[in-house]
């Protein structure tokens, strides 16, 4: 029931919303909220924050997070990959416009990325490097 490699790598490269998890402050359960990434298979997962969020505050000082996807319908299938923060660079509008080209319809990619810029600020790229993977396909079941 294990994904093969490339079944995991395929699936995370479909355009699902990640839940990103990421250690927080002593005393406080980790930190988890949905987020837009990007993925090619044999890649890194990338994903965009504010460069000033507590999100990308909480990464830096931890070092690592997880990104995991799932999907219940029509089958219940997930992938959840780990591992260190790696080449946290300056978002560039060209990173925007291909993040946002991957979730929304094409007349919807502009409008976005005019109030993405005004509304969430400059913005910055941080590389999973993948180090451990988990994932489930129960729909053989």
């Amino acid at each position: 029931m294990a994904l093969t490699k490339s079944e995991r790598e395929a699936f995370l490269a479909e355009p699902h919303v990640a839940a990103l998890s990421v250690e927080a402050e002593p005393g406080r359960a980790p930190l988890a909220v949905p987020i837009w990434y990007q993925y090619e298979p044999g890649g890194r997962p990338w994903l965009l924050t504010g460069t000033e969020s507590r999100k990308l505050n909480l990464i830096r000082a931890a070092g690592r997070f997880t990104l995991m996807v799932d999907e219940v319908s029509p089958r219940l299938m997930y992938v959840s990959v780990s591992g260190n923060a790696v080449d946290m660079v300056a978002g560039t509008r060209d990173d925007l416009r291909e993040m946002a080209s991957r979730y929304l319809p094409p007349q919807a990619v502009e409008p976005y990325i005019e109030m993405a810029e005004k509304e969430h600020g400059p913005q910055t790229k941080v590389y999973l490097d993948p180090q451990q993977w988990v994932s489930l396909d129960l729909g053989g079941l």
